[in-house]
């Protein structure tokens, strides 16, 4: 006889065996000759030695299927249980749709919906650098941001890096209450939405507290060399001319940027240029940077939001024009 414990740290035992422990309930009927506990984030087995080993076998199998989907049903865990094969399952080797980039919150699918969204999925794979730039509603930060998900999923780089500028779009940051941390969250806030959607809760709160995903301002970046990571820099036409030259030159070996911003909303003082619209001239004819351009057929939002961005653009035009 034997005793095991096996820690659920990283994953919420609600999300795996349901909330009255209807799927644990199904492993235990499978392995009736093993007591199986589960105390908070601990699943204990008692037992003969060649049925905790091979109950780890399937739980580790259960847990894969769930790292990659983000969810898992009764179904699937009778599947695996079956499995005599002892394989990880075609989806989990990522053998699945060549269009989905990672399955997000309650097994929702994440994935490139546009030409150019699907063109940044594409030039991922042949180039280490990407600007995609593009009105807002086109998708692209979104889009970055499963990329760089799915990459860590594959082991492809060991962290990701989520940076911003800190340019206030009209307001003023130094009048929001509490540190410096405080008053930064909300202006990241989108980036931690993006990534709620694409990673369960407790492992994105291990990945943040181990420093496996960092998100900060760009002024943090300065000095640093990224190696193995994935790095986005996001609103980048708020970037000035030597910010974004200073994030540009932080990457390191086995390093994937991604540059995304939108050049029609630019909050810098007017005496400074956005380093994004000079990235463009600068870098255009360098082999392994891409520049994708996304535009109103990539706007995935409310169908008012093209119309909105259409009007605006007509509004620009004829004050160019005076």
């Amino acid at each position: 006889m034997g005793e095991k414990t096996i820690n659920l740290e990283q994953i919420h035992p609600i999300d795996i065996f349901g909330l009255k422990e209807e799927k644990l309930n199904l492993l235990r009927k499978a392995f009736p000759k093993l007591k199986i506990v589960l105390r908070g984030d601990k699943l204990i087995l008692a037992g003969k030695d060649d049925e905790i080993k091979l109950f780890e076998q399937k739980i580790n199998r259960i847990f894969q299927h769930f790292n990659y989907y983000n969810k898992i049903t009764g179904e699937n865990i009778l599947e695996i249980v079956a499995d005599d094969t002892g394989e990880v399952s075609p989806a989990v080797a990522g053998a699945d749709s060549p269009h989905v980039l990672v399955y997000g919150r309650d097994g929702m699918v994440v994935k490139a919906r546009t030409p150019n969204q699907k063109r940044m999925v594409a030039s991922f794979k042949e180039n280490d650098m990407i600007f995609a730039i593009g009105p807002a509603g086109t998708g692209k930060t979104y889009t970055a941001v499963a990329i760089a998900v799915r990459a860590l999923k594959n082991k492809e780089v060991k962290r990701i890096i989520l940076t911003r500028p800190a340019v206030e779009a009209g307001e003023n940051l130094g009048f929001l209450p509490g540190d410096l941390r405080d008053k930064l969250d909300p202006y990241l806030q989108p980036l931690y939405d993006a990534l709620r959607d694409m990673i369960p809760m407790p492992r994105l709160a291990s990945y943040i507290e181990d420093g496996t995903i960092e998100i900060a301002p760009l002024a943090f970046m300065r000095g640093r060399t990224l190696d193995n990571a994935f790095a986005i820099l996001d609103e980048a036409q708020n970037a000035t001319e030597n910010q974004m030259k200073m994030f540009v030159t932080r990457m390191g070996k086995s390093a994937k940027f991604i540059i995304t911003g939108d050049i029609t909303q630019i909050d810098l003082p007017k005496n400074q240029n956005s380093g994004l619209i000079t990235s463009v001239k600068i870098l255009k004819n360098i082999k392994g940077i891409d520049f994708i351009f996304l535009g109103e057929k990539d706007i995935i939002r409310h169908p008012l939001v093209n119309k909105i961005i259409g009007a605006y653009e007509v509004s620009d035009k004829k004050n160019l024009s005076r």
